[in-house]
């Protein structure tokens, strides 16, 4: 039997079955990653923030106003923060601050505003209140502040 441009390969149904179900994993799989995506877009923020509980605590106020600032050498070069200084911090949250002693903390949710910005606001229940914490976490340092927003 001779062939020609117009002769067809003969049918494989294996092949077709194989080719249907790579796309459907792919697209499965394209799926999975866009929902991994969309949920954990703000992790790195609240990761920032679990830190900074972890080590308020801890009572390590130090560290946390090193997480607070974004500057492990916050010390080196004080008067750089003139604007919230340690003593600042302390006094909002040390034993005396607001939320008192942290005994515990659980990250709410993230968003950002609706206005955009440069940062992610998460919310944090402290010490099971009902008042909740919101924390602005600065995207390009990771530099937290409190939120002048709350996610709604």
């Amino acid at each position: 039997m001779t062939t020609t441009i117009l002769t067809a390969p003969p049918y494989d149904p294996k092949r077709n079955r194989r080719k249907r179900l790579i796309i459907i994993a792919i697209a499965v799989g394209l799926l999975i990653a866009a929902a991994l995506f969309y949920e954990f877009r703000y992790w790195p923020e609240e990761r920032v923030v679990s830190k900074f509980f972890n080590a308020l605590e801890a009572k390590d106020y130090e560290k946390a106003y090193s997480i607070w600032m974004a500057d492990p050498n916050w010390k080196q070069h004080p008067d750089q923060y003139s604007r919230y200084k340690f003593g600042d911090f302390y006094l909002d949250w040390g034993p005396g601050g607001e939320y008192g002693l942290i005994h515990s903390y659980h990250i709410d949710a993230a968003g950002t505003p609706k206005h955009g910005g440069t940062g992610v606001v998460v919310e944090v229940t402290v010490n099971e209140r009902t008042k909740k914490a919101f924390l602005w976490v600065e995207k390009s340092d990771k530099s937290l502040t409190f939120s002048p927003f709350e996610l709604r």
